[in-house]
């Protein structure tokens, strides 16, 4: 979707996950949307105004009575493509809901046509309140976009769900409504399929306090995950990083590569599509010492020595019992010969699509938000993908994967 040219009001409110919108507005504008910001007062307190100016396509806005047009929400909501509150607070859902004006963003939002996108952030408690669920349901029912906070860490270190969604999942939100504004049908491609995705990399223990681990950061994966909730899919995501997962995706959290073994084997009969994203180990220590070691005894002379074994590559179990109608996907991360390397592992495990890529290549691979890659079928169509976001290389990834389930 082109973001280019649209214009999108976004509206920020006082919670504490205002800092976000910030990275919202960002992207936006990185995409080619006119911003236009509106605070309200209680934002303010959170964020400043000089920054969402700074980033934003125009001013900041937080008042009726002090803009230079006489009438600044008949403005902004009669030029919006569509309308945005990230984070939108309890408040803001109760005067939305009950047509109270009080201040430049609830008059905004009704007087405008648009499309209105809301995402709530706030306290479990709060969000599970009768009050507030009965004002969404009011705002759903008159065609309100909601895009539902995440599960995990709160402000106060409270776990729940009440965070703020991810701003690739607010972003991908106002892309789909604005599919729908321009008479087009956005990808729901991946309704009610079971979609499991695993992501970041394994940590196979030396002693209590060292690990043998690898460069993954997760991003790709947890892109992955995002997009195919974002199209419709139940996503069952095995992880061994603690990142903010897509809404309504289901976590696991795991370590090693047989805790992630543990955890994929038992669900792989079940899914429809199975991604393998992470960084499993090749090798782990034969032996897990259940106290730190000394210097001194891994050799006192020469180089430190640990006996290591190879772990069990479970993805060739994958291969060998895939169900009719399953599509298998790894990934190889290669330094050179990348397509022969990646060739290989797509036929010795019965994949039916492997991601290769070079990550050595600059801005490409582990702990970047950029990718580049090559996207290798069992049919032998090869399709690359240029150096951009991992967002982007998801959308191409679960793109090639409806293809494959279109001929099977």
């Amino acid at each position: 979707m082109n973001l280019a040219g649209r214009r999108i009001v976004l509206g920020v409110t006082g919670g504490i996950a205002a800092y976000k919108a910030i990275e919202v507005c960002r992207r936006l504008v990185d995409a080619g949307a006119h911003v236009a910001p509106i605070m309200t007062e209680g934002a303010k307190r959170f964020v400043g105004e000089t920054t969402f100016s700074a980033l934003a396509s125009e001013p900041v806005q937080t008042s009726l009575w002090d803009e230079d047009s006489p009438i600044p929400h008949t403005r902004l909501g009669q030029g919006a493509d569509v309308i945005v509150v990230a984070p939108a607070t309890a408040r803001l859902l109760s005067a939305y809901a009950s047509g109270y004006s009080d201040d430049l963003l609830t008059a905004t939002l009704i007087a405008t046509r648009a499309p209105v996108i809301v995402c709530p952030a706030m306290h479990t408690e709060m969000w599970e309140h009768p009050s507030v669920q009965a004002n969404l349901e009011t705002l759903r029912s008159r065609g309100v976009i909601i895009v539902p906070p995440a599960e995990g860490r709160l402000a106060g270190g409270d776990v729940g769900t009440g965070r703020l969604a991810d701003p690739s999942d607010i972003v991908a939100a106002i892309e789909r409504a604005l599919l729908v504004v321009d008479g087009e049908r956005p990808d729901r491609d991946l309704v009610g399929l079971n979609v499991l995705v695993t992501a970041g990399g394994t940590r196979e223990a030396i002693d209590p306090v060292r690990v043998i681990t690898n460069r993954s950061s997760g991003k790709q994966g947890y892109a992955i995950a995002a997009e195919a909730a974002a199209r419709g899919a139940n996503v069952t995501l095995v992880t061994t990083v603690d990142r903010q997962a897509p809404s309504g995706a289901t976590v696991i959290d795991v370590v090693s590569a047989a805790d992630m073994e543990a955890a994929v084997m038992p669900l792989s009969q079940s899914q429809d599509i199975i991604v393998m994203a992470a960084a499993v180990a090749d090798f782990r220590p034969v032996v897990v010492a259940d106290r730190k070691l000394k210097k001194d005894e891994f050799g006192a002379d020469g180089p430190a020595r640990i006996l290591l074994e190879p772990t069990h590559d479970f993805l060739v179990d994958l291969g060998a019992r895939k169900p009719t109608g399953q599509v298998l996907v790894g990934f190889a991360a290669e330094t050179d010969n990348v397509l022969e390397n990646a060739r290989g592992k797509l036929a010795r495990k019965n994949l039916d699509l492997i991601v290769a890529n070079d990550v050595g290549a600059p801005g490409a691979g582990f702990e970047h938000d950029t990718n580049e890659v090559v996207l290798v079928s069992a049919t032998g169509m090869d399709h690359n993908v240029a150096l951009t976001d991992k967002r982007s290389i998801a959308r191409h990834v679960i793109d090639a994967i409806v293809s494959i389930r279109a001929v099977h």
